[in-house]
Order: C-alpha cells, then structure tokens, then sequence
C-alpha cells in the first residue's frame, strides 16, 4: 500500500495545500468513504450527478488524513475550521487528474515489470489467471475485480509497495485516447492483447477505432518489454508492426510461439497439449485456452519458464459470473452475466454447443450494449450463431435483441423454439416455468442488463428437488416450448 507524506502528494500533483503540515504522513489512498481507513488520503471525484467534495465530512469522520478536493477554491478554503486536528486540506482544480499524477508519481518509485492487459473480451480472465499464475512463484500485485480506467488502474498501482515484484494492470476504454493515458500513468514494459473486436463501438465507433486504441498498448511498450498477441488475429501483423518490444505469440491452430494442440472439453473442465505436457485446468471453452495462453506467454515474458507455471494450472479459479458453472436443483447452469459483447457472446454459445448429455442446451441472452449503429447488425448475427451452434432453445430480453431473434430464425431455429421477453421482469416470471429437468442453460447479456437477477431467481426457484415442481415454479416435463 502506497505510503506518502503530504509534500510529496503536492509534488506529484501540483495541488495547493490550504490546511495542514507537508510532513503529515499518509498510509493509502480512497475515493470512496464507505470504505476507508484511518491516515488515508481523500480525493473527492465528482461526477455527473454528484459533487465529490459533498462527502468530505464523511471522510473526516472515516479518519482522513488528507482531503484533495475540487471545485471553487473559496467554499474548500471555508472548511478549514471544520478539520479536525492533524487532518490536512488541498485544492485541485481537477482531483480526477490528480489522482492519475499521484499513480504515476508511485509508479516511478517501483523499480518492478509492469504489465498491461488488454482486449475486447476476456481482459479481466486472463488478467486473473496471470495473477493467479504468478502469485506461485513471485509477490504479485493485479488490479481487483475490473479495476481498469483512470481511476481503478492508479488505485491498483496504490496496492504496490517495496515487497512487490510484479504488477499487473487491467486496461479499458470506451474512447479514443484512454489507453494512451493509462499508459502514461502506469509505463508498462509488458502487454497482453487478448483480441480485436466489436465492443465500446458507441464511442471507437469501428473496428478500425477499436484496433487504433487497442494498439495505443502495445506501441508504448520500450525494447526492453514485450507484448503477446494472439497469431491467428487478422490484426495481428499492424500491431507486430506498432512493437517495438519483443512480440510472443500464441494460438489454438499452430502458428504461435505457444501452440495448444488436441484440445477437448471434459466434466473437470479442458485438457490440451503444449509443447509436449499435458494441460487441465478448470475453465471451459477455446476461448479461455486462448486466456491461459496468453497469460503463460506473459510468463515467459518475464523470464519464467513453463515447468515453473504448468503444475498451478489445475488450481485455477473460474472467475465469478464468467461461464460460472452452478448445479441447480435438476438444471446445470452457467453463470456468464459479468458482461456481453459479439465477441464473447459467440465463444459461450460454442461452449454451450460442445457440451452434450442433457435434455436441452437453453441460451438466455440480454442486449449487448454500446455497440452503436452496428448493434442490429451484430445481435442479428448472434442469433444465427446460435441457430447454426444447434442449441435448442433461445430466450430473449431486451430490445436489441429483437434482431436475435430474427438471425436465429433466419438461421434454421424453429420459431417456436425462441421466446422474446421486453423486459427482465417478464423474463424473472416466465423463464422458470419453461425450463425442464436436466436442461443445460446458459445466461449471458451486458451487465447493465441486470441477468444476474435472473440466474438468483433460478437459485431460489429451482434449487430445490425438482420432483415437485408446483411450489418451486419449475417446470420438470418434456412439454418443450
């Protein structure tokens, strides 16, 4: 955890101390009151519906050291007869800003390998599995849960001290220019790319968009660094082009540095082979061989080798609601409600489509949001995925997916078979009472779509004995839909 002294917040900051002693040491930094400790820094961040400096005297109460707070100079100077004693005050006109100088400033006192992870889908897995990986064999520090704009990536610098030897950053964006800036707070010597595809397009607006920030990442990196890429990308050759570090590749079809080859799904999970082991770990699907792959590439990018990492590759965690496998009652569900784009909603409909000995395989799909004028197109093609992946039955909320529903059709699914729900509320009522016993069902939708709701509700209505399933609302005959 971050330990500092006034001076040094307003050296790294350029923020005017109003109240207080430059000596006043600080142990950690928070954004948020309900979760402070004693002796920590207070930045107060305003938003669109709120003032930050609003909870200054929460702060105090929490046991602020220091507030850093915006706004008009004249209201902050006017809370100086309110500090407690010892407790000193700042102005800044930006503290948003602030808090990313004060990231940077901590990054330049870690003399560690920083590495960045990025990608449409699947940043927040293979971030996890890298830590997960590393934290066998060094003292790692990953950015918790999706700690991954300019606010969550300097908290995640903030949890590194002198005993840290590895620091992993997730890194997001919605608008251009957001990786370049987390690359200037956090200086990056190594990066995972995990793919190039249709997400945040309300604000990349393409592909190409998508690409061009994307490569902001790994067109940072110094010689000394590397980046992993995945070499079946059709991107792959522009951002090779952007590297001027050291480039490791990986790949589900042989043409990777590092190759997975034999691949099978199994009730423990999946097994492959890689460079002549043998490799089980507990996450399905091709695409998080892809995750472990690349994060194993970030291994031997920082001079770990194989034999070291391979044997904690069975005790991987699945990450929560990511293809989050739940016995329910007389249901085998999966739990992939974290989030939705294109992308990662066809690599849980190829899971659920390689997945056989159940009665139905069902797919619950929400809207995929911020997709921007494509966004009909791209649902539409979800639901020809779909149909063509031959799940049995397609449930639908929201109003994007009106156009899944179509693509499903279009794709060969009877229509009787697709069941479209305008709102969460009607799908929380009906879709119990459709399922049968031994259905293998799978929810999936952007995050703001709220299906978590909907994978609770199942817990509660069919987590019991499915064998009377008047009192629980499920269905458990074979009247289908």
């Amino acid at each position: 955890m971050i330990r500092l002294c006034v001076d040094d917040l307003l050296k790294a900051t350029g923020a005017q101390l109003v109240a207080g002693e430059g000596t006043r040491e600080l142990h950690g930094v928070s954004t948020d009151t309900r979760s402070m400790s004693t002796d920590v820094l207070f930045v107060a961040l305003s938003g669109p519906n709120f003032d930050g400096n609003q909870f200054a005297h929460a702060a105090m109460a929490a046991g602020a050291g220091a507030l850093l707070l915006g706004g008009d100079l004249d209201q902050v100077q006017a809370m100086v007869a309110e500090l407690p004693a010892g407790v000193a005050l700042l102005h800044h006109d930006n503290p948003r800003r602030a808090l990313s100088d004060l990231g940077a400033w901590h990054r330049s006192r870690l003399n560690i390998p920083v590495i960045g992870v990025t990608g449409s889908c699947g940043k927040t897995t293979t971030k996890n599995i890298l830590v997960e990986l590393l934290a066998s064999v060094r003292r790692v520090v990953g950015s918790p849960s999706s700690f991954n704009n300019d606010i969550g990536v300097p908290h995640t610098i903030f949890l590194a001290d002198e005993e840290t030897e590895v620091l992993v950053l997730e890194m997001g964006t919605n608008h251009p220019g957001e990786i370049s800036a987390l690359c200037r707070t956090a200086r990056p010597g190594g990066a995972i790319l995990t793919n190039i595809g249709a997400s945040h397009l309300e604000g990349l607006l393409s592909i190409e968009g998508v690409a061009k920030e994307k490569g902001d990442l790994i067109a940072c990196l110094p010689e000394s660094g590397f980046a992993v890429l995945e070499a079946d990308s059709p991107w792959t050759p522009q951002m090779s082009a952007l590297a001027a570090a050291r480039v490791i590749s990986f790949s589900v079809d042989g043409a990777g540095d590092l190759n997975a080859t034999d691949v099978w799904f199994h009730a423990a999970g999946t097994t492959f082979r890689l460079d002549g082991h043998e490799v089980t770990f507990p996450l399905l699907g091709l695409h998080n061989v892809q995750n472990l792959l690349a994060a194993l590439a970030a291994c031997i990018g920082l001079g770990i080798r194989l034999e070291e990492i391979l044997p904690h590759v069975s005790e991987l965690s699945s990450g929560r609601r990511r293809l989050e496998k739940k016995t329910v009652g007389d249901l085998t569900l999966f739990d992939d409600t974290y989030n939705a784009n294109p992308e990662s909603a066809k690599a849980s409909v190829r899971v659920l489509a390689g997945i056989h000995g159940h009665n139905r395989r069902v797919i619950v799909l929400g809207d995929m949001l911020e997709l921007g004028e494509l966004a009909a197109e791209l649902h539409h093609e979800l639901g020809r995925s779909v149909a063509e992946a031959g799940i049995d039955n397609l449930f639908l909320v929201g109003e994007l997916t009106r156009a899944t529903a179509a693509g499903a059709r279009e794709g060969g699914m009877p229509k009787e078979n697709i069941v479209h729900y305008a709102s969460l509320d009607e799908a929380l009522v009906e879709i119990p009472e459709q399922l049968q016993g031994g259905d293998l069902v799978l929810v999936k939708g952007s995050r703001a779509m709220g299906l978590e709701r909907l994978v609770t509700r199942l817990e509660q209505t069919c987590g019991e004995s499915a064998a009377d399933p008047e009192p629980n609302g499920c269905a458990t005959g074979g009247s289908g839909l």
